[in-house]
């Protein structure tokens, strides 16, 4: 008995941990604290222990590039479609083999490479105060270069990854010299100095300071939901929302780190992320859209009847370097 019991230690000294010791690390660019929901929803459903580090997308790429093989990533989360290609042609990522994504997650949200794939959506829309524009003369983001803006418009400044999308979207639809031509044009009607944030801009508008702004549609939903205060409620019932037609549709995407010491782990967050259950719960708590359909938050009401554009994310980020050139000859600040 003793032999058969020291016998029984030994080997499980060089057995494998349990399935409750598995981990999955992920560098996250979401900045929501309600993402942590899902990643626990997925521990308990798997045993897989999720541990995150949270930061701005261009420190997560840039930690990736100086960590190298010592990376402790396994799941890289960022927000922008041309950040996230940008990172996967710099060699950051790895190619997933998952049937699962292939089918959940349409064509138009996912590398064609299979080096990403998205996780929800967000529109660039257009907000306005009816007091100062009547939100019938802004339909379309053609119509935000109309002279009749001149002095209304409010815009987040050039580096805004964004606005780098919504202009890369223009260069793909309308090509370079009607871009150019309509840049012109949205830079002319700028009434403010740039802003550095959604809902910075959201409050000038609201407040009459503008007229019209651009914004990702779940800032005001957000606003208007209470998440930030009373105040900034009542501010953001004073805008209308415009969903142009078609609409550009921007993502947040997950991909597999080249290095990822926890492969399948880490597909296997990925694809629970991804499934209409997976992507609602992350959409849901941020009022951002699901992969499929709008959800039903009585807070995003004007915000979901939208018809996206036929560009897709790797177009976007093929036009990124082109659309910050532009956005800088025309003098968006």
């Amino acid at each position: 008995m003793k032999f058969l019991a020291a016998s029984l230690l030994a080997s499980l000294a060089f057995m494998p941990l349990s399935i409750h010791a598995r981990e999955v690390r992920v560098y996250s660019g979401r900045h929501y604290n309600t993402d942590r929901q899902s990643y626990k929803a997925f521990t308990e459903q798997t045993g897989i222990k999720v541990r995150l580090i949270e930061a701005s997308g261009i420190s997560l790429v840039e930690r990736l590039k100086r960590e190298g093989s010592n990376t402790k990533a396994d799941v890289i989360i960022l927000v922008d479609a041309a950040r996230i290609n940008n990172a996967a042609k710099a060699g950051l990522f790895q190619p997933i083999a998952s049937s699962k994504l292939k089918s959940e997650v349409p064509s138009r949200y996912r590398d064609p490479g299979n080096r990403w794939f998205g996780l929800t959506r967000r529109v660039r829309a257009i907000v306005v105060n009816p007091n100062v524009v009547n939100p019938a003369k802004v339909r379309t983001y053609a119509q935000l270069a109309s002279p009749d803006l001149k002095g209304k418009l409010c815009l987040r400044n050039r580096k805004n990854v964004y606005n780098q999308s919504l202009v890369a979207d223009q260069l793909a639809l309308r090509g370079e010299a009607s871009t150019k031509a309509w840049l012109k044009g949205v830079t002319a009607n700028v009434a403010q100095p740039y802003f550095s944030g959604d809902i910075g801009l959201i409050r000038a508008v609201a407040q009459g300071k503008c007229g019209v702004g651009v914004v990702n549609h779940y800032y005001l939903a957000r606003m208007l939901s209470g998440v930030n205060g009373t105040k900034d409620q009542q501010l953001a019932r004073q805008v209308s929302i415009v969903m142009p037609n078609p609409a550009h549709v921007n993502i947040s995407a997950a991909a597999v780190s080249r290095y990822a010491k926890n492969k399948p782990e880490a597909i296997q967050l990925i694809e629970f992320l991804a499934s209409p259950n997976g992507s609602a719960g992350l959409a849901g708590p941020t009022y951002e859209f699901p992969l499929r359909g709008v959800g039903s938050s009585t807070y995003l009401k004007g915000m979901t009847k939208f018809t996206p554009d036929n560009v897709t994310v790797s177009q976007l980020s093929a036009f990124n370097p082109q659309a910050i050139r532009l956005m800088a000859q025309a003098g968006w600040k």
